[in-house]
């Protein structure tokens, strides 16, 4: 893509950003769709480790994501990718003991789920567009 104008490669690249806030939309209109449709507003807990996901990412690494990617790692690396993974791990299991306890029910469960996943996917889609190297110049 080095050889389009400067011009179209800005509108792709806002329609990359747009494209990121579909997904985000849509993972949030699932978790609160989740609630609403069932009249029981215990999936919305799962929102806590939705919040907890990105701050070891914030904390420990700043905007330096490369280093997640790497071998080699230090202590603050290694911290941040054990606490995403805790609340990766919470983010799917607190909707799974939800439904094994009969507090929640099949649907709600599933739209949580598929929540989860489509935040998941925007995350790593913001990750791939951050480490492209063409639009540092923007």
């Amino acid at each position: 893509m080095g050889d389009l104008p400067r011009h179209v490669a800005a509108c792709l690249h806002s329609g990359k950003l747009a494209m990121l806030a579909i997904l985000v939309s849509a993972g949030i209109v699932l978790q609160i769709l989740a609630c609403a449709l069932y009249n029981n507003w215990w999936p919305m807990l799962t929102m806590i480790m939705y919040v907890l996901l990105p701050m070891p990412l914030i904390f420990f690494l700043g905007s330096d994501t490369s280093s997640l990617l790497n071998s080699s790692e230090s202590g603050w690396v290694g911290a941040a990718k054990f606490l995403t993974g805790f609340s990766l791990v919470g983010s799917i299991a607190i909707p799974t003991i939800l439904k094994h306890a009969d507090v929640i029910g099949w649907g709600a469960w599933a739209m949580v789920l598929s929540s989860f996943f489509i935040f998941i996917s925007a995350i790593l889609c913001t990750f791939q567009m951050n480490n492209e190297d063409e639009y540092s110049s923007f």
